[in-house]
């Protein structure tokens, strides 16, 4: 009797296999019943001819490249690919050019504006790239997206998410707790819009193992990021030493994303801002993209598009 072993790159494929039944397994079984299917940990094992193992390997790469693409992977899923020609390009969303990638339970992260568009072209083109706007615009939560498919697909081999943690003075001792516990408020967002892409687990394991590292300014001093999708986030907040310092990191093969709302500086007065020197520094740099968003760009609650309206007609009076 032959056998293969099929091993999956998920550390803990719970989903794949279907829930803590196995339901994704039963149906494989059910549809290759003269095959003896075994599962252990992230390997499958199959016993049986060799054409049908060959066929099945074939069903299970399909089913693995559904559920890498998608992070979801249901029964009824599993069955119409198992049932599909292998030719199908089963699943494939019509307007997949637009798509950044497939979230947790296959959520669909994409771009929703034309000046997010802009951005993830100019990210395409470009390996560093400003994208200058107020909140709300879709900023950081589009270059997370991209930094996590250029890790899914291999372009680099780890993201590196970094903000100025100016609220704390970046002077971090006064607060309870250990570096993590102190730093975690200040970069939340961050943490809340990779939990939208990338299941709970895998994302820890990331953390644990240093793929994804979630730092702020004080920390990238004297590093060289090869490798790595660098995105640093509220970079208004940065002073002229930070943005410098920062800039200069960027090793081989790394995208820099510097994203920003110049309206929304927290620095102490005469302390000019970073970003807005880099903007008007870097602005003819060829291989640098400037991506400007505006209120046409919001996609949080209507109200937050007309709360920005508001403050720019008061800011306009006085």
């Amino acid at each position: 009797m032959n056998e293969i072993v099929i091993e999956l790159a998920e550390d803990n494929p719970t989903e794949f296999y279907g829930g803590k039944n196995n339901k994704n397994i039963a149906l494989l079984k059910k549809y290759f019943p003269k095959i003896k299917i075994v599962v252990r940990g992230n390997k499958i094992t199959a016993f049986g001819e060799e054409e049908l193992l060959e066929a099945f390997e074939k069903q299970v790469d399909r089913l693995v490249s559904h559920y890498g693409k998608y992070n979801s992977l249901n029964g009824e899923t599993v069955q119409q690919i198992l049932e599909s020609d292998e030719e199908d390009n089963f699943g494939l969303d019509p307007d997949d050019n637009k798509v950044i990638l497939h979230g947790v339970g296959g959520k669909i992260i994409k771009a929703q504006t034309l000046n997010q568009a802009k951005l993830v072209d100019a990210m395409s083109k470009n390996d560093m790239v400003f994208a200058v706007g107020p909140a709300g615009t879709g900023k950081t939560y589009t270059g997370v997206a991209l930094a996590v498919k250029a890790l899914k697909t291999k372009q680099v081999k780890r993201i590196i998410l970094t903000r100025p943690a100016v609220e704390a003075g970046e002077n971090l001792g006064f607060l309870p707790g250990d570096l993590k516990e102190k730093l975690d408020p200040y970069m939340q967002p961050l943490y809340d819009a990779l939990r939208d892409m990338i299941p709970n687990e895998k994302l820890d394991h990331y953390i644990e193992n240093g793929i994804i590292q979630i730092a702020p300014m004080a920390f990238m001093r004297g590093r060289t990021l090869d490798n790595a999708f660098v995105i640093l986030d509220e970079a208004q907040n940065t002073t002229h030493n930070q943005m410098k310092m920062f800039l200069t990191r960027m090793g081989k093969n790394a995208k820099f994303m510097i994203t920003g709302d110049p309206g929304q500086i927290d620095l102490p007065r005469r302390v000019i801002s970073g970003l807005k020197e880099a903007i008007l520094v870097l602005g003819n740099v060829k291989g640098i993209g400037m991506i400007y968003l505006d209120d046409k760009d919001v996609i949080r609650h209507r109200l937050v598009r007309m709360v920005i309206d508001a403050y720019k007609q008061t800011e306009h009076h006085n």
